[in-house]
């Protein structure tokens, strides 16, 4: 596992600022638990790393923004459309003098992360197109499976996951501590999945896609998610400190979660199902 530099501020957060997956859902069902798609902001020793591009990346711009100059890498779990509809939105990327750089892993050689997220942002799907981009931006697409070091003393490790188009999972080590995102992701039939065992062994938070509960997923095979009870086990089986439930159903209202937040806590102390604007401090 890799540290901080020397004299480094050792600081670990994670802000969640969309967890539903899907499509946003917002309204007052929902307030509690947030109606926003995925979009997580990790920060190591003040540097930030954006884990998908979900509806809720307008607000995270809008605070980012407010620090002043913007310097932040985002890193692609998938490019399906609730992991990419807030980036149109994302004013950092408008203003010259940010710097946004964007990394994907599950396009593989045929395709490239610029040209996906391009073609989302064409008439006639979108007036203002990526060109109009004032930051200065890069584009980057990497092997899954490969080991990064996109800021001083943090290293990233990345698998495949089981979910159509593809998808990648992200385990990130800073200051002697881990977090991993694992969304979306559909668990096989038996045993667990080994590129999600290795990725979140001995995490001290583990993000999960808890989309379904074990009763309702067999209605949903093949739709490459995951569910709750599926998330315990693996924290079970791979000494994970903290499961925390995210990829909400857009059916799921607040008291529907708050139900499984009792069950998961009940089933495993420390569990959390992730609620927008809630901050885990590692």
């Amino acid at each position: 596992m890799t540290g901080g530099p020397q004299g480094a501020d050792p600081s670990f957060t994670i802000r969640f600022w969309g967890t539903r997956g899907s499509l946003p859902c917002p309204g007052p069902e929902t307030v509690r638990y947030g109606g926003n798609t995925t979009c997580i902001e990790v920060r190591c020793g003040g540097r930030v790393l954006i884990i998908d591009a979900g509806s809720g990346l307008r607000k995270l711009g809008q605070s980012l923004m407010r620090g002043g100059r913007v310097d932040a890498d985002i890193f692609f779990t998938h490019t399906h459309w609730d992991h990419v509809c807030g980036l149109p939105f994302f004013v950092p990327a408008f203003i010259p003098g940010n710097a946004i750089r964007f990394h994907a892993a599950h396009l593989g050689p045929a395709d490239s992360i610029h040209r996906v997220l391009a073609e989302q942002m064409l008439a006639p799907l979108f007036p203002v197109p990526l060109g109009t981009f004032g930051a200065s931006c890069s584009f980057s697409d990497f092997p899954q499976g490969a080991v990064l070091n996109p800021l001083p003393g943090v290293t990233l490790r990345t698998g495949p996951l089981n979910h159509p188009n593809g998808a990648t999972g992200y385990r990130i080590e800073y200051a002697g501590r881990v977090a991993c995102v694992i969304t979306d992701t559909e668990h096989p039939e038996s045993g667990r999945d080994p590129n999600v065992m290795a990725l979140v062994q001995d995490a001290d938070v583990m993000v999960y896609d808890a989309m379904f509960a074990d009763a309702a997923y067999p209605r949903f095979k093949g739709w490459g998610h995951s569910t709750w009870e599926e998330a315990i086990r693996i924290a079970e089986a791979a000494n994970v400190k903290r499961p925390v439930l995210f990829h909400h159903d857009p059916n799921a209202d607040d008291a529907a979660l708050d139900a499984v937040a009792a069950a998961a806590a009940a089933r495993y102390p420390g569990a959390l199902v992730a609620k927008e604007g809630e901050t885990l401090t590692l």
